[in-house]
């Protein structure tokens, strides 16, 4: 595993860390259909990661940003209107630059949430996951996250469905 550091990211970094979650979703381009790429695209390069409250947090490797996450509060509308505010921080937007993946980059992001949640007393963090993310389902339920159904959306009306997850941080200490 590479030696990280894990840090709020600086507001110089914004636009190079949207540009860069672009490039690490965009193996999803080819798979998906064009609105639901669209709309995806859309999500990962929008501005809703600048909120009151939001943390975006990047890993660094010999001072380049490998990877980033943004951890939204509970009570925020971290997905445009298609959940309700939940109760517990959410994890959005994680990505890994493709040439640092299984390095342990995307481990140490959920960590850090899953710190910092626990950390400003929550019970439970949760997630989203489009469910083409094979990849990222497996580590997020190799961490513990369960399926939470009722908050899952479709946010392109193409039968893709948008899962959600929750991790019980109080069953982990």
């Amino acid at each position: 595993m590479v030696t990280l550091d894990i840090r709020n990211a600086e507001i110089e970094m914004y636009s190079s860390i949207r540009e860069q979650r672009i490039e690490a979703y965009n193996e999803y381009a080819s798979v998906l259909p064009v609105n639901h790429w669209n709309a995806l695209k859309k999500s990962i390069s929008s501005n809703v990661d600048e909120q009151k409250g939001v943390e975006l947090i990047v890993a660094t490797l010999q001072g380049k940003v490998v990877g980033s996450v943004a951890l939204f509060p509970a009570k925020t509308n971290a997905y445009e209107g298609y959940v309700d505010e939940l109760d517990y921080p959410e994890i959005r937007m994680l990505s890994v630059d493709s040439a640092y993946r299984g390095q342990g980059v995307a481990y140490a992001l959920i960590s850090e949430c899953i710190n910092r949640t626990k950390e400003k007393g929550f019970k439970a963090i949760g997630l989203h996951t489009g469910e083409f993310m094979k990849n990222a389902i497996s580590l997020y339920e190799r961490l513990g996250f369960k399926r939470l159904p009722k908050f899952d959306f479709e946010p392109a009306n193409d039968g893709i469905i948008v899962r959600a997850y929750q991790l019980d941080i109080k069953e982990m200490e």
